[in-house]
């Protein structure tokens, strides 16, 4: 990697660079964790950070792990998860399923919040991370807590994603999502609608600005604390170098590609034995 933002760390895989990685749990874990193998193993030097009750980061050969604690156990974190993608598979109404992911939301970010704000409030790791001039920061912008991280080192960020809540990262990198033809989460419709599923797309996207400037401004206020300035979630976002979505474009509505944006669609999935002949 090479300092500084923009073009820098586009030769990433050019020379051995120093990176530090900020990982959610769970899936998004599991599915990054890959990806840091190949990474260390083309001699990029790794550190991960992540809180001591984790439920999947554990120590490795191939990176350096450095824990925080925090006030939380790893079975609240773990009862959290499953709730939240129990409720994902059941079917309910259209509101009932918006209030009920709602409600999910809030209870999991407050976990985040709390785990985001021991981290930056933990004078030794943060003064270990100031004096480690690492070159770039890998994570999953879901939980925007290693982004705060970033710009508080002045180092870029790669964000490695399948997307995020409320299309923050269509807003981010300016993509065009009009509501008249790009359909909604959760909505279980096609760019094909009828008068009413325009008007159930429209409300949705409204509805979706104001719980989610709801559910993220907790993070908001954390960041314009740690940065001296009043910071939002879409200007967090704005600022990743490089966008590493693990999606595959002919699977998604056609619209125009920032130049940052990279489809990796696979690379997160698991290596299979293939086909006798």
């Amino acid at each position: 990697f090479r300092r500084g933002f923009g073009f820098p760390v586009s030769v990433c895989l050019a020379n051995g660079g120093k990176l530090l990685v900020v990982p959610m749990d769970g899936g998004h874990w599991l599915s990054m964790r890959s990806v840091l193998v190949t990474l260390s193993q083309k001699e990029h030097k790794i550190v991960i950070v992540a809180p001591e009750g984790n439920l999947n980061v554990k120590a490795s050969d191939y990176y350096t792990l450095k824990t925080y604690p925090v006030p939380l156990t790893r079975e609240e974190l773990g009862a959290s998860m499953r709730s939240f993608a129990n409720n994902s598979f059941e079917r309910r109404p259209f509101l009932q399923r918006i209030t009920t992911l709602h409600e999910k939301v809030q209870v999991t970010f407050g976990l985040y919040v709390s785990s985001s704000t021991s981290l930056l409030h933990n004078r030794d790791l943060m003064r270990y991370l100031e004096g480690s001039k690492f070159d770039a920061v890998l994570r999953d912008p879901v939980v925007p807590c290693g982004q705060i991280v970033a710009l508080h080192l002045s180092i870029p960020s790669v964000f490695f994603l399948r997307g995020l809540p409320c299309s923050f990262d269509l807003q981010a990198t300016q993509y065009p999502h009009p509501s008249s033809y790009v359909p909604r989460t959760f909505t279980d419709i096609s760019n094909l609608m009828t008068i009413i599923q325009h008007m159930e797309n429209f409300f949705l996207k409204s509805l979706e600005y104001f719980l989610c400037n709801f559910a993220y401004l907790p993070f908001e206020l954390l960041a314009s604390a740690v940065l001296h300035r009043a910071v939002t979630m879409k200007e967090l976002l704005s600022h990743g170098c490089i966008w590493l979505k693990s999606t595959y474009f002919g699977f998604e509505y056609p619209v125009p590609v920032m130049p940052n944006i990279v489809f990796t669609g696979g690379i997160n999935y698991g290596k299979k034995k293939p086909l006798s002949q």
